[in-house]
């Protein structure tokens, strides 16, 4: 999985609302239409800057690079950090893939 998660293309779920608050980025699932408190998230430096760069459509890669070039840190450790988180971030429900990134794999 984590080769493949390595190349999809993901951006932030539409079902969540985000709050930066002290310096740290608090993600609130919506569910039915109401905020779902039971199920905060709260992101450091890092995970806010992850959230920062999914406003628009980013591979994990692209991530990484980001995350290596930012914090200074070894790429491939930046690679498999940001693999692990997106991982976790995408089996909550916080990133998918866009409808446009779904539609052009079905067409291969």
């Amino acid at each position: 999985m984590a080769t493949e998660l390595k190349e999809e293309i993901l951006v932030r779920s539409e079902s969540v609302v985000a709050r930066v608050v002290g310096g740290e980025t608090l993600l609130v699932p919506i569910r039915a239409k109401v905020g779902d408190l039971a199920s905060i998230y709260s992101f450091n430096g890092t995970g806010s800057l992850i959230w920062k760069l999914l406003a628009s459509p980013r591979t994990v890669t692209q991530l990484a690079d980001a995350i290596a070039e930012a914090y200074a840190v070894d790429a491939a450790q930046a690679e498999q950090d940001v693999t692990n988180f997106v991982s976790e971030m995408k089996s909550v429900g916080l990133v998918e893939v866009p409808a446009v990134a779904l539609t052009a794999m079905a067409g291969d």
